[in-house]
């Protein structure tokens, strides 16, 4: 293969303002970094500019961006519904190619590249053969840098290297897939769980119920069809609802809504951009699901406005069966919410005092957020000790850790282990007689790949790892989070989530009959994991010994607003308020050997001298 593109080359990489799915660009950007390559960008205001390329003002923006950075290589993103990708990446070919953007015009673009769902990339593909390459989302390190035109000869062993854990565990994937029994696999019947079915059923009564009965953990899953029939949405999914609850193999439905459901609700969406989910605007339609869904558990994202009072809606339409907050995130810091940081934060924790006098379980989602900015790995694990202890403060008795792996999804499995055992470990500690910790597992949010077949092994694969975090442990998790197989090529319907937990329940019987027999990956006494969670332990208590010595009262809203500003969990690959948190961004982590961590002057930055840059800086 000819590969153009050379290190004199600077590579632009664009996504659009409604697009809050930053993972490809923060992620390539990293990667090209590491390989010696120059890259810029898309700011706030460059974003808005992408949204609508065709007006002559945000192409004025548009052409001075590629201008001024020299670039000769344009990614741009977006990972939302297809038609919109394809009418929006129209328009800005159309502008490029009219203004002689091109190199075979005598322009300085040499390359654009594409990047969407999988449909939206087969069309780019074909209608734009020879101008552009296009991402489908699940390449390789190696493969990624191909399509850009670059030599992967040129990228370090330490980002291309595979482990051995890893490859045992595609290997089982596949062995799973090829087998094919797992459509034999049958609904479980936890029907004498206590209050089962009906409206006044807990979560927990559930989770203990499965324990006493040495049954497999509970399964989530999420769904949500989008549409611009609002009404026509949402009738599609109390369908859906009825028939996911008459098929019996989910036990908790996971509402995806849309964006406009998370800020504005019962408000009028005229005019506005509302991205994908299912569009609930109403309360009797939580109603209507809620009824349909039964026996299942239902739950549904928070909102990003009026969080308190859609927590309170959500208790009375749905009985909702945990509630999930983001503390830091869905705000104006990742483009997902109004709030700012600071406000956010606040109202969370406002929120958080109404969800304890619930007695309903409480899920700080937040640790994969920072993961999807760049932060390393110590910072992912102090981030949800920070939300566990708040939460415990705030008079919270059921904490809820969700563990997203492949987080990001090149991570080494063994990373991946280290890092949960030692995020588990801290986040238990907190543990007594009135504050329990329940575990979730799920797999990354990019992780799977756009062929199904793939994607089903990739499945099993991570149902793997997942049992690998307590191995000895036949109750963990108690949640499985089932990402369907679908994710990374199209929604996932209720029949293809029925056979996504197929796929999942039959690994997880079979991976634990191949560790009886012991011919698993030992991964009980390798050393590197071991060594890995050590470090992470040490550094992580670190970090937490000295944001307690230097932050005033560090779980409160101040203190975690506190934490964040001056830089304590690091954001490098932030894409929004940059400006507002310098602190935040100036440390630089890398992905290496399936690690991640800071860096300084090419060598990792221990927690310790980090610390004591921070502890010796002014606040």
């Amino acid at each position: 293969m000819n590969y153009e593109t050379n290190f004199g080359d600077v590579i632009g990489l664009a996504k659009t303002e409604i697009d809050a799915h930053t993972l490809g660009i923060s992620r390539i950007e990293e990667i090209l970094d590491e390989s010696g390559f120059k890259t810029v960008v898309s700011s706030d205001i460059m974003t808005k500019a992408f949204s609508n390329p065709q007006v002559p003002e945000n192409f004025s923006l548009i052409r001075n961006w590629i201008s001024e950075n020299r670039i000769t290589i344009l990614g741009f993103s977006y990972r939302l519904d297809t038609d919109s990708a394809v009418k929006i990446f129209k328009k800005l070919m159309e502008q490029l190619i009219s203004n002689n953007f091109f190199a075979d015009q005598n322009g300085s673009l040499r390359r654009v590249c594409f990047a969407g769902l999988p449909e939206a990339s087969g069309i780019v593909k074909s209608r734009y053969r020879d101008k552009v390459s296009v991402f489908f989302g699940d390449e390789s390190v190696v493969e990624s840098l191909a399509i850009l035109g670059i030599d992967p000869s040129l990228a370090p062993k330490s980002i291309t290297e595979i482990h051995p854990y890893d490859s045992f565990l595609k290997d089982f994937g596949s062995n799973i897939l090829k087998d094919g029994n797992f459509m034999s696999v049958i609904p479980i019947d936890r029907s004498s769980s206590k209050n089962y079915g009906k409206y006044s059923e807990r979560l927990i009564d559930r989770i203990d119920h499965g324990k006493k009965n040495n049954l497999p953990p509970l399964i989530r899953a999420h769904a949500g069809p989008y549409s611009e029939n609002r009404l026509e949405a949402v009738k599609e999914f109390v369908s859906w609802s009825k028939k996911l609850s008459l098929s019996g193999y989910l036990d908790i439905l996971s509402i995806g809504t849309s964006q406009l459901t998370q800020e504005r609700f019962n408000e009028d969406w005229e005019g506005r951009p509302n991205g994908g989910g299912v569009p609930i605007n109403l309360p009797k339609e939580y109603e209507m699901i809620s009824s349909a869904s039964r026996p299942m558990l239902v739950r549904t994202y928070s909102g990003t406005a009026n969080i308190k009072e859609l927590a309170k809606i959500y208790e009375d339409t749905l009985n909702i069966s945990w509630h999930a907050l983001s503390l830091w995130w869905f705000s104006q810091i990742d483009g997902r919410g109004p709030n700012s940081v600071s406000d956010n934060i606040k109202e969370h924790f406002d929120t958080i005092r109404y969800i304890a006098t619930t007695g309903k379980p409480y899920e700080a989602n937040v640790s994969h957020h920072f993961a999807f900015r760049g932060s390393d790995d110590i910072s992912y694990i102090v981030s949800a000790v920070l939300a566990a202890r708040s939460a415990k403060k705030l008079g919270i008795d059921d904490f809820i850790l969700q563990i997203m792996l492949n987080d990001p999804k090149h991570t080494w499995g063994i990373n991946d282990l280290a890092k949960a055992g030692a995020t588990l470990e801290l986040v238990r500690e907190s543990e007594d007689a009135g504050f329990s910790v329940y575990l979730q597992t799920r797999a990354g949010l990019d992780y799977l790949s756009h062929n199904i077949e793939t994607a089903k092994a990739q499945l099993a694969s991570v149902t793997a790892l997942m049992d690998d975090i307590e191995p000895d442990n036949p109750c963990s998790p108690d949640i499985i989070h089932v990402v369907s197989y679908s994710e990374g090529n199209s929604l996932a319907t209720p029949e293809i989530i029925d056979e996504s937990i197929r796929i999942t329940r039959y690994s997880l019987e079979i991976y634990r009959n191949m560790k009886v027999a012991g011919d698993t990956f030992d991964i009980r006494h390798n050393s590197e994991m071991i060594d890995r969670k050590n470090y992470l332990l040490a550094g992580a208590r670190h970090v937490l010994g000295s944001i307690e010595k230097c932050i005033n009262d560090p779980y409160s809203a101040e203190g975690l607003f506190e934490i964040f500003r001056r830089g304590f969990l690091p954001v490098p690959q932030l894409s929004y308020c940059r400006e507002e948190f310098p602190d935040a961004v100036r440390w630089k982590t890398k992905l290496k050997n399936g690690c991640v961590d800071i860096y300084e002057n090419g060598k990792i930055l221990s927690p310790e001298e980090r610390m004591e840059i921070l502890l010796n800086t002014p606040g």
